[in-house]
């Protein structure tokens, strides 16, 4: 998600919890709520299958016990996303054997398998009309529906429970049946509805999402997407040796990646048919070992809609949404995700595969979830698929008109702090904890999940308290953005409960400022690298509730940030207007590509400065996907539409840099991971560094040394240079019976710049190259 600028198995039914218990057992006192109580009798109705005809409009509908049945026959993935789905001609082809359906339950919501059949469950308070629509395909392709819709309209008065529609149907196939809902109410703008019954919506609950089977696949742009599931399938089996990694916050060193990107390119050299996919991930894990992190964040891998930029005219209607930073469902993995077009019951199996596997490496996964907004869009451009039809006064915030809020940058804001829809985020965090065992989220501008109903900010979020205290989350990290992008910023400030970590900005800003020279830097620079101790030294908090990171998925490369100074995003096709301005970056001398080798150098050296500060540094270290060879996207510095090499890891030239840059970068990770000084408990004390300096208040300072002291001797000396001359450095003395061996030094070439062992021969000073750091250990 743009980020604060720069100083710029099948869900089963249990006990339902907080707010939605009331309703589910008919306890509250809302509006509509009718009791579950006593023997509702089954209902027979005889389901009529029809087929488009030109003429006039014949009736099929029947009436059993209050529930209305219509079929309509509709290619459920060739229509507009904004058409509107009138009903049409129809001509009665033929009479099937008949179902009988009974009320239902209302919980759990979404579809669940009962004893006496399918359930259906949604909730809509404001709902006037409820429809049921169902697509039993009988299909060669997903583009061929031969079974029609079958469309149940729900009896408020059998159907509904307080403000959940409901309703359960015997002898439904359990699984490869589409469903979705017409819902109809006021057509009151002004009073924050917008209701469209000509709209089949996707179901909020639904655990699966069918839609188009192949990324960016353009024929199929207006797709639309309704929810399936699958009872048939048998339960995953993660194994009898299975067990989670459960690696301590303070030992994560985090890759941010996306799926697709990381296998989508055909230097890749894996077969078509899994590029770009979960199981592409598997087939590359033995690099993520080689380069020695074990966790990986990955970007949305919730159903989205990647064409949503392409259903109208607009400046970005050539641009595919790689990146994936607008939710359709917040329980469904991507189905494009699956191998060979493979749909959405194999994403789900795909999905767990590449969990196991990651975790059979000790690595972990973290989601990047996006519960601030979804891909609705605003109101002069609606895109209504689910929430926004369902009941917008509920799932959104509105202003005291009606009108859509928008602190997400994208047209809406979810209503996260109102009861369903907290209920509801909670639920979608819980099923992908213990259906797909992921170890933790990162919650994309997460400042909106601190705001209430109304937008303001509160002290104390209902959402984020349950998040941190819900027993089912207790083992996952939970990592918050802390900004949005209506200003509230609370890096070091957001409410945790001594328990959120957060993605730390200042850490990014600064370290920034000072690698690449600036002024009166230095001391910003020592908190930060020190584990910010201004911003997380309160109540229980660690430094590894800091996540440092100087490169994310939006912004510049690690490689662009060391060869641009201004944002190069023409291809978006919004004039430079997108993207942040502010990036704290430096050319080293020329702006973009060149063959400069004394440039080249530089930007090397820098490179190899950023990702030492990075490793070193007390706090939990992240890293972007591809910075570990230079990738380079020409310094478009907000790529989220370009399906393409500008994001695509490029596996040939890993090969080609795997010598040098690649070595420094895995070798330095390595390093971490051996030497515990560098991920300490708790903050550090007078007598575990010692800052070697007395030049504190001096503006034009840019140099930094300090010692971090090991109990049993095995001290580590860093220095940084950041000024454009050489500096010949006093050595402190080491510890007893100990020497200095030379570990690091940015300004050497490969494989000399990273020596694991140490080189010995170090005197009692030491010459510092500009722009580069060392790293000294104290070794017998």
């Amino acid at each position: 998600m743009l980020h604060q600028p720069l100083l710029c198995s099948s869900r089963t039914a249990t006990q339902p919890t907080t707010f939605l218990a009331s309703i589910f057992s008919g306890t509250g006192n809302y509006p509509g709520r009718t009791s579950l109580a006593g023997n509702f009798s089954r209902r027979d109705i005889r389901l009529k299958f029809s087929m488009q005809a030109s003429g006039s409009k014949s009736s099929n509908s029947e009436i059993r016990e209050g529930s209305k049945l219509s079929t309509t026959n509709a290619n459920a993935y060739g229509r507009a996303q904004e058409e509107v789905h009138k009903d049409e001609a129809f001509k009665v082809m033929e009479t099937k054997p008949s179902w009988e359906t009974s009320p239902g339950q209302a919980f759990p919501l979404g579809v669940s398998q009962v004893d006496n059949g399918i359930n259906f469950a949604i909730f809509s308070r404001h709902a006037t009309a409820v429809t049921l629509c169902l697509v039993l395909p009988e299909r060669e392709s997903i583009d061929t529906l031969d079974g029609g819709t079958i469309e149940l309209a729900l009896d408020p008065h059998l159907n509904k429970t307080g403000d959940v529609w409901h309703i359960c149907i015997e002898d439904l196939p359990r699984s490869n049946v589409l469903y979705g809902y017409r819902i109809d109410g006021s057509q009151d703008w002004g009073k924050g509805h917008r209701f469209d019954r000509s709209i089949v919506l996707v179901d909020p609950y639904a655990k699966l999402v069918e839609g188009r089977r192949y990324f960016g696949d353009i024929s199929s742009k207006l797709s639309k997407f309704l929810g399936t599931y699958d009872f048939d399938s048998l339960p995953f089996d993660w194994g009898e040796n299975y067990k989670l990694p459960n690696i301590a916050e303070k030992d994560l060193v985090i890759y941010e990646m996306n799926v697709r990107a990381f296998t989508m390119d055909e230097s890749s050299g894996l077969d078509n048919n899994i590029r770009g996919s979960y199981l592409g991930v598997i087939e590359k894990i033995p690099h993520l070992l080689e380069l020695g992190i074990n966790a990986v964040e990955l970007l949305p891998i919730f159903e989205f809609d990647e064409l949503e930029l392409q259903r109208r005219p607009n400046p970005r209607d050539h641009m595919i949404n790689t990146w994936g930073y607008s939710t359709i469902n917040f329980f469904a993995p991507m189905s494009r995700y699956a191998s060979a077009g493979g749909g959405p019951a194999n994403a789900s199996q795909e999905f767990k595969q590449m969990v196991k596997a990651l975790h059979s490496a000790s690595i972990e996964v973290i989601l990047d979830v996006v519960y601030n907004h979804t891909n609705e869009a605003d109101d002069p451009n609606p895109y209504t698929t689910s929430f926004r039809g369902i009941d917008n006064k509920v799932y959104y915030m509105l202003d005291d008109k009606g009108q859509l809020l928008n602190f997400s940058g994208c047209g809406n804001t979810l209503n996260c702090n109102h009861p369903v829809v907290m209920e509801l985020i909670l639920d979608s965090l819980r099923h992908w904890v213990t259906e797909y065992h992921v170890d933790g989220f990162r919650f994309d501008l997460a400042s909106i999940l601190c705001r209430g109903t109304d937008g303001s900010p509160l002290n104390a979020p209902p959402l984020i308290r349950a998040i941190a205290k819900d027993a089912v989350l207790s083992r996952c990290k939970i990592i918050a953005e802390p900004w949005d992008c209506g200003g509230l910023y609370l890096v070091g400030s957001f409410p945790n409960w001594d328990r959120w970590a957060e993605w730390n900005g200042k850490y990014r800003d600064d370290v920034r400022k000072f690698i690449k020279g600036d002024s009166g830097t230095k001391g910003s620079f020592a908190t930060r690298v020190s584990g910010s101790s201004d911003l997380y030294r309160v109540n229980k908090r660690r430094p590894y509730h800091g996540v440092n990171f100087v490169i994310a998925h939006d912004g510049f490369s690690l490689r662009d940030l060391v060869s641009y100074n201004f944002k190069h995003n023409e291809a978006n096709g919004e004039g430079g207007n997108d993207g942040c301005n502010d990036n704290f970056s430096w050319n080293c001398g020329f702006e973009g590509e060149t063959d400069d080798t004394s440039i080249r150098a530089l930007r090397s050296r820098q490179m190899k400065n950023f990702h030492l500060a990075l490793m070193v540094s007390q706090g939990t270290p992240m890293m972007l996907m591809g910075d570990e060879y230079g990738h380079t996207r020409y310094g478009n510095n907000n790529s989220y539409g370009h399906d393409s090499a500008i994001n695509f890891f490029l596996w040939d030239q890993l090969d080609a840099r795997k010598r040098d840059h690649f070595r420094f970068f895995s070798n330095a990770i390595k390093y971490r991971h051996e030497h515990k000084i560098f991920r300490h408990e708790n903050f550090l004390s007078e007598k575990e560094i010692t800052w070697h300096e007395d030049n504190w208040d001096n503006y034009e300072s840019k140099f930094l040394a300090f010692t971090l002291h090991d109990k049993s001797g095995g001290d580590v000396y860093l220095a940084f240079n950041a000024h454009d001359y050489f500096l010949k450095v006093l050595l402190p003395a080491p510890p007893t019976k100990r020497s200095w061996y030379r570990v690091v030094d940015t300004n050497l070439e490969s494989p000399d710049d990273l020596v694991l062992d140490g080189v010995p021969g170090i005197g009692k000073t030491y010459s510092i190259a500009p722009y580069s750091s060392i790293l000294l250990e104290a070794k017998f």
